[in-house]
């Protein structure tokens, strides 16, 4: 396609940033356009992934403490929710069962509550209502106070960020609202998501064997 029809579908704001990285280079802004969206599709498969497995080690841990319903009795009245600081959660959960309605199982309430939700359960109101326990599930965590649930807490909420703006169609290939092309950014939280999953003992490897080729693309991008 020559680059006057794709700026025309694109929007010339839209590939302003792309050409200027590119320093006037049509031909280049197109390939790096592209190369942006492989890249946003291969990481947002990624952090999909980690959100399954994130939320899954979370409710499994907590079902063998707390019991096979804890969220919706974390959610009652009098609930381990039920308080001032933890009225998001508790409200978060509640609309979600009542959205499920008569459809409503444990495991469909897993599913409907985000990522925004899961991050939030290593909050420090969240965290200590339920116990404090919740680092266990991260058994290959490095030792010692650095890596507490504060700063798991903020590593997800990067990934979250991140997984928001390509949702939102904002391109990761590029100084954050510079157009300057950069690959740091996601090489950083891609790095994130691969220590977490390895501290949670998942072999990421395997798990997404054919599709991560993220550091081949960074590689690609890097040198247009």
């Amino acid at each position: 396609m020559r680059y006057s029809h794709f700026e025309n579908v694109m929007s010339p704001v839209r590939m302003g940033r792309y050409l200027s990285a590119c320093g006037g280079d049509t031909r280049k802004a197109m390939t790096l356009y592209r190369k942006n969206l492989q890249l946003s599709q291969e990481l947002f498969t990624m952090i999909s992934c980690f959100e399954v497995a994130l939320r899954n080690a979370i409710d499994q841990h907590y079902t063998s403490t707390l019991g096979d319903h804890w969220l919706q009795n974390a959610s009652a009245s009098g609930g381990r929710f039920c308080n001032r600081k933890c009225q998001f959660t508790q409200i978060s959960i509640n609309e979600a069962i009542r959205k499920l309605n008569h459809s409503y199982t444990h495991s469909k309430l897993i599913a409907e509550l985000g990522f925004g939700f899961w991050r939030y359960m290593f909050a420090k109101h969240q965290y200590s209502a339920c116990g404090k326990t919740l680092l266990r599930i991260l058994p290959a965590k490095p030792k010692g106070g650095l890596v507490n649930q504060n700063f798991i807490l903020n590593r997800l909420a990067d990934i979250n960020d991140l997984r928001n703006r390509i949702a939102h169609h904002e391109p990761v290939c590029f100084v954050r609202g510079m157009p300057v092309k950069d690959t740091s950014y996601v090489r950083v939280h891609y790095d994130y998501v691969i220590k977490l999953f390895r501290w949670l003992c998942i072999d990421e490897s395997a798990l997404l064997f054919g599709l991560d080729h993220i550091e081949m693309l960074c590689d690609k991008i890097d040198a247009l």
